[in-house]
C-alpha cells in the first residue's frame, strides 16, 4: 500500500498533517482546524505562551455555537468530518450506540469522511480489521494513523535510500508500516522481555546501522528498550529522531 506523493506533501506541509491531507483533497475549509498555537513554549516565554493559548482557547469557545438543528446549521456546510476513534467510534472493542447510523447518515448525504489516531499500536490495515470486526465498511484510504503517519515520513524524506534501519519502540503497527515501504527495522515487539546487562562492566551494543528511531504507544516498554534507542541517539550523528 504505497502513498500517494501529494497527500506526502501535505502531511509535511503543516503542524497538523492529518488535517492537511484531507485539505489537499479539495476541501481547503479542513485547513482552518490548525492548531491556534503551535509555537514551542521554552523557558522564560513558557507563562507568557500558555497565556496566549489560554485566551485563544477561550475566545474558540465562546465562539461554538450549540447546534439545535444540526441538519441546517452543520450538514449543509460541512463537507467533510474527522473523526476519532477511540471513545468516539468504539469503546475498547465495542462499537458505541448510534454510529452505524451516524456515518450511514452522512455518506447518504455526500460527504466525506476520515478515521485519525494517535494510537501506533496497528497500520492502517490493522485498524481496517478492527473496523470490518464492528461491522463498519470503512476504506483503507479513509484511516490515518500516527504509525502511518511515521512512515509516510521516512518516504517522503526518502528514508530508504540512506540504506540505514530503524529502531522502534512500540507494537506492530509501526513495523507493519515500514514493511509496506520497504524500510528495514529493528527492536518493536522482538524486543519485549529483554533485559541489559546492569553488572559490573555491562554493556549494550547497538546496531550502527540505525539510521532513525520511533517512539510509538508500547504496552511492553522496558528498560532495554529504552537504553538501546537513547544510545542510538546519542552515540550516532547525524540520524533521524
Amino acid at each position: 500500500m504505497k502513498y500517494s506523493k501529494s497527500l506526502l506533501t501535505a502531511i509535511l506541509a503543516t503542524s497538523s498533517p492529518i488535517v492537511s491531507a484531507f485539505a489537499t483533497a479539495g476541501k481547503s475549509a479542513i485547513s482552518q482546524f490548525r492548531p491556534a498555537f503551535t509555537a514551542p513554549i521554552i523557558g522564560q516565554h513558557q507563562y507568557v505562551a500558555r497565556q496566549t493559548f489560554s485566551r485563544t482557547t477561550a475566545v474558540n469557545m465562546a465562539n461554538v455555537m450549540k447546534l439545535t438543528d444540526p441538519a441546517e446549521n452543520l450538514l449543509d456546510g460541512v463537507d467533510v468530518f474527522i473523526f476519532d476513534c477511540d471513545g468516539v467510534i468504539w469503546r475498547g472493542d465495542s462499537l458505541i450506540d448510534g454510529i452505524p447510523e451516524t456515518l450511514a447518515k452522512l455518506r447518504a448525504a455526500g460527504k466525506r469522511m476520515f478515521f485519525v489516531t494517535n494510537n501506533s499500536t496497528k497500520s492502517r490495515a490493522g485498524y481496517k480489521k478492527k473496523f470490518d470486526s464492528l461491522g463498519l465498511d470503512i476504506p483503507p484510504e479513509e484511516i490515518f494513523s500516527s504509525s502511518f503517519a511515521a512512515a509516510a515520513y521516512l518516504e517522503q524524506t526518502k528514508f530508504k535510500d540512506s540504506g540505514k534501519k530503524v529502531y522502534i519502540i512500540g507494537e506492530v503497527g509501526i513495523g507493519e508500516e515500514l514493511d509496506l515501504i520497504d524500510v528495514p527495522w529493528i527492536g518493536g515487539p522482538d524486543d519485549k522481555g529483554k533485559e541489559p546487562n546492569m553488572g559490573p562492566g555491562g554493556k549494550l551494543d547497538i546496531d550502527e546501522d540505525v539510521g532513525a528511531v520511533i517512539v510509538g504507544f508500547d504496552r511492553y516498554v522496558n528498560y532495554y528498550k529504552i537504553q538501546y534507542a537513547q544510545l542510538c541517539i546519542n552515540e550516532l550523528p547525524n540520524r533521524t529522531w
